[in-house]
């Protein structure tokens, strides 16, 4: 499985972006989907996550003003992020469960105060 992570760049604090990820192959309720984030210096740290139940969990950073979803019929899972902040500033991956982690490569988000 390929994953192709988009919709990042530059916005001022404040500000929304949607970010989408699209599998090279169909996506199902069997998968765990879920976005990580890595900030300039850090460790890669988890943003939220779709379980195969369907249930959404997220950090308590960006509780309230992230929102995960999908779309089967797009191949596609989505992180809607609303009132960024400056510490949201980061590259952010998708990341697909099937019986093993893959991985995208990326998209790079940064929040300007």
């Amino acid at each position: 499985v390929q994953l192709q992570a988009s919709g990042g760049g530059l916005v001022q604090a404040g500000g929304s972006l949607r970010l989408s990820c699209t599998a090279s192959g169909s996506i199902s309720s069997l998968d765990g989907l879920g976005w990580y984030r890595q900030a300039p210096g850090k460790q890669r740290e988890f943003v939220a996550h779709i379980t195969t139940s369907g249930y959404l969990n997220y950090a308590d950073s960006v509780k309230g003003r992230f929102a995960i979803s999908r779309d089967y019929a797009k191949n596609t899972v989505y992180l809607q992020m609303n009132s960024l902040k400056p510490e949201d500033t980061g590259v952010y991956y998708c990341r697909l469960f099937r019986g093993m982690i893959y991985w995208g490569k990326g998209t790079l988000v940064t929040v300007s105060s």
